[in-house]
């Protein structure tokens, strides 16, 4: 009798007991929702304020007069209604003018340390490539180039907190890299290297929900109700929100979509994955999966950026390659469509961003498989940060914690009275 060959076995995963409990997400406080309300409508009148959190006068009034005195916000000039209708508004609007949020993407070649204002625009980055993947190594680098970029374009504001973005699983309670195979990195104390590292509060997540926080904030406008991000680059990932709580799960885990089986899309030589077996996501769709491919269609290539370069060039064999990774991602975003019924589906690669046949084949893709989705034109859109997604990833993570709690314990900010 023929033996049939031993399964592939697995590496076994964090057990529930290796993992810090992640705890409850926290729930904007009522300073942290006039703070979003300014940052979406400002300059904007303590009125519209009131009306827009469903908070009285008088409590907008105090939320107000204790992000004024935090420096969080400032009042512009005047907006003078018409005679006779009572006092002029004074607007208020998000204060750029005093500080600053740092961010850190560690992606698998490369790193990049970033500025950014309160607003969400990068003031500056820099991106280097990995000499080496020990985390202790990765994260004092990361910490040494803090302070020259800081000096080169603080321009005199001050930096508030260090935020941190990674792919695979991350737990941001305990702020620690729950799991990442690509860089084999398992239960990394990113936070507590970090803090010791630049004096800064550091706070920790992936960067698919690092991004979708980013979306809410500063992006895509339906994402607020609900929305799936998928994360397509070197680590494919995703992350899911519903009224602006992002889901994490009990083990850090939501979001693992990389090994949703998809097939080789026809083609008969599907990727193999490390997990075994053959038409996962990742192993079809990821940066190391498309230069082996660019390879095979003698478009040699030593880096994604190089591949990326040809097809925003025109390269026919380079634009083959984006329109066959944008249908796969179309299998994997229909699934998640249909899984979560979202509002809006993000998709953060950077053919959708950059090629417009791309997207437009992504939601045909869609269109053809989704059981839901009615509408692909409205509810798969491409990042709002296509060329600044990974300098844009670490500084979210950072806002995000200071856009949910102001007032909580922020040591370059005047302490509240």
């Amino acid at each position: 009798m023929t033996r049939l060959p031993a399964p592939t076995r697995r590496p076994r995963p964090p057990r529930r007991s290796d993992i810090p409990s992640s705890g409850h997400a926290r729930r904007a406080s009522g300073t942290g929702s006039v703070l979003g309300a300014i940052l979406d409508h400002g300059p904007v009148a303590r009125s519209t304020v009131a009306r827009l959190t469903g908070l009285s006068p008088a409590s907008v009034t105090g939320h107000v007069g204790q992000l004024l005195s935090r420096g969080l916000v400032r009042e512009s000039a005047e907006a003078t209604g018409p005679r006779g209708l009572g006092r002029p508004h004074v607007p208020l609007e998000i204060d750029t003018s005093r500080f600053l949020v740092a961010g850190a993407h560690i992606a698998v070649a490369h790193s990049t340390v970033a500025l950014m204002d309160l607003r969400g625009g990068v003031v500056a980055e820099d991106r280097r490539p990995h000499t080496g993947t020990d985390p202790r190594s990765v994260l004092d680098d990361l910490a040494a180039r803090l302070p020259q970029l800081t000096a080169s374009h603080a321009d005199g504001r001050q930096v508030l907190a260090l935020g941190v973005a990674t792919g695979h699983r991350v737990d941001p309670a305990a702020g620690v890299v729950v799991e990442h195979p690509h860089l084999g990195w398992r239960a990394v104390p990113v936070r507590e290297i970090l803090t010791a590292g630049t004096g800064l509060p550091v706070h920790v997540d992936s960067h698919s929900r690092a991004l979708a926080r980013a979306e809410q904030m500063f992006g895509e406008v339906s994402t607020r109700r609900s929305t799936v991000l998928l994360f397509i680059g070197a680590v494919v990932d995703g992350a899911y929100a519903t009224f602006g709580e992002l889901h994490r799960g009990p083990r850090s885990g939501a979001g693992s979509v990389a090994h949703l089986p998809l097939g080789s899309g026809g083609s008969g030589d599907a990727e193999p994955c490390r997990c075994g077996r053959t038409g996962c996501l990742q192993s079809e769709v990821s940066e190391r999966a498309m230069i082996r491919r660019a390879a095979e269609q003698d478009l040699h290539v030593t880096t994604f950026q190089e591949l990326l370069d040809h097809a925003v060039s025109g390269e026919p064999r380079a634009v083959a390659l984006f329109r066959r990774r944008a249908r796969l991602v179309g299998r994997a975003a229909a699934l998640l469509l249909d899984m979560f019924d979202p509002e809006c589906l993000v998709v953060v690669e950077p053919g959708a961003g950059r090629l417009p046949e791309c997207l437009a084949d992504l939601r045909e893709e869609v269109g053809m498989r989704s059981w839901v989705c009615d509408d692909p034109e409205r509810a798969v859109v491409p990042s709002s940060f296509t060329g600044s997604v990974l300098a844009t990833a670490g500084g979210a993570v950072a806002l995000g914690a200071l856009y949910t709690d102001p007032l909580g314990p922020w040591p370059a900010l005047p302490a509240v009275s």
